[in-house]
């Protein structure tokens, strides 16, 4: 299948059609902004299929369909008709994205990552007759509109960073600043991910990106980075001219998650303003680098399970949760408002009872009143920006022996996409108040 195949197949409708209108609105817009889909002068009550498709820059194909039926005036509003069956179900226009999955025949265990955030990921969504649910690609459409999707906002730059051994990339917000800041962690894959940070800029954050997995040379790089690095990132953002210095606050996903919680609990050298975590753990710390974290975790690698496919489950490697201080971040000492926020179906890491054991932690010490904790039903690890398409499971190189396997993440289609809108705008909402306002607690 080919993008530019199924215009041809634009050109093959019938003229009777040729009054049909399918109009999508924006049609250029950010990744986490709603969109609108209206098919019009349909006949009165005619089955149709809504179909949507994307091209990764993998050269992959991702496709989403909902099953809909014209009201007596011919038309399909996707915010109020209701999507009867397909890749998703309801009123909701952004099953066209949430609900993809990698077409039919595409190469095993495929996640959807924007690797060039300077270009927009294009969406084609087309009308079909009737309720189809395969072969897109040997049927005519109806009509074709096409979006744009984007992670940066007009005016935000992006700035290489390679300074004092650190390596990342900072989005600026456009504007003079000063900006509050966001350090954002990913996790244990590895390599440079920008997406989430130029969305975080397109939102009035200032947002470096830290790369501290590397793709080459981990096994040795590895060994040379511990909380000294991260520090040094914290503070070439902090010290940055167009960021707020007292206004910086850390983000982490996974692994990220036991960097961010380790800055807040253990370093002396810099006191980030707010924490949000993600599907992480305060168990294994990061002390002295990340090869002693490695190390340990390889200790239990005989705890690792695989489901009925063979794709590898994680979460036992932290099972049971240490009861020994050491083996665990100090939460008890962050000083700062943290936002919590687990799947109760990671498979990946054990982050629902990491997040039970933080919260007795913080209890116990007397600070729970900084805690925020949001658990969802039928989440799993991945929990990314809205209307990301759920990942399962996936590809997954290995951090310290660049080893591919197949990793189980976890949750369920829509239960997880309900996650990933909720939990962003209220992290949003928890970034506005402890960066952008002034009184806090």
């Amino acid at each position: 299948m080919t993008l530019p195949g199924m215009a041809a197949k634009m050109g093959e409708m019938d003229i009777n059609d040729a009054s049909l209108v399918i109009v999508a609105h924006p049609t250029r817009g950010l990744v986490d902004e709603k969109f609108h889909v209206d098919v019009l002068n349909l006949r009165p009550h005619q089955p149709i299929t809504l179909h949507s498709v994307f091209q990764s820059e993998e050269n992959d194909f991702w496709e989403a369909y909902g099953h809909y039926i014209s009201d007596s005036k011919g038309m399909v509003k996707a915010d109020e008709t209701e999507s009867l069956g397909g890749s998703f179900t309801g009123k909701d226009p952004m099953g066209l994205i949430w609900s993809m999955k990698p077409v039919p025949g595409s190469r095993t265990g495929l996640r959807f990552r924007k690797r060039d955030v300077q270009t927009p990921y294009v969406v084609h969504i087309s009308v079909f007759d009737g309720h189809i649910s395969s072969g897109f690609n040997e049927k005519s459409a109806l009509a074709c509109t096409v979006m744009e999707r984007w992670y940066m906002a007009p005016g935000v730059c992006r700035i290489d960073i390679r300074q004092d051994g650190v390596q990342g990339t900072l989005f600026l917000p456009p504007g003079p600043g000063p900006f509050p800041g966001i350090l954002d962690l990913w996790g244990g894959g590895g390599g440079l991910v920008e997406y989430r940070s130029a969305l975080l800029a397109s939102h009035g954050y200032a947002s470096l990106a830290l790369e501290y997995l590397f793709q080459k040379n981990t096994s040795e790089k590895s060994a040379a980075i511990g909380e000294q690095y991260f520090e040094a990132a914290f503070n070439i953002l902090k010290n940055h001219p167009k960021v707020a210095s007292e206004r910086v606050g850390l983000f982490g996903l996974s692994f990220g998650t036991s960097v961010a919680l380790v800055m807040a609990g253990n370093s002396t050298t810099i006191s980030p303003k707010c924490l949000v975590c993600v599907s992480g753990s305060h168990v294994f710390p990061v002390k002295e680098s990340l090869s002693s974290v490695f190390a340990e975790m390889k200790t239990n690698l005989n705890k690792l399970k695989v489901d009925e496919n063979n794709h590898l489950i994680w979460r036992n490697l932290m099972l049971p949760i240490p009861t020994d201080p050491d083996k665990k971040v100090n939460v008890g000492n962050i000083r700062c408002p943290l936002l919590l926020i687990v799947g109760e179906d990671d498979q990946n890491w054990p982050a629902p009872e990491c997040a039970v054991d933080i919260e007795n932690m913080m209890k116990k010490a007397g600070n729970d009143h900084l805690l925020t904790k949001l658990s969802y039903p039928g989440t799993g690890h991945l929990i990314e920006t809205p209307y990301s398409p759920h990942t399962r499971f996936s590809n997954f190189m290995l951090a310290d022996s660049r080893e591919k396997v197949i990793v189980l993440w976890g949750g369920e289609t829509k239960p997880h996409a309900f996650a990933q809108e909720d939990s962003w705008r209220r992290i949003l909402k928890f970034l506005e108040r402890h960066l952008y306002q002034r009184s806090v607690l």
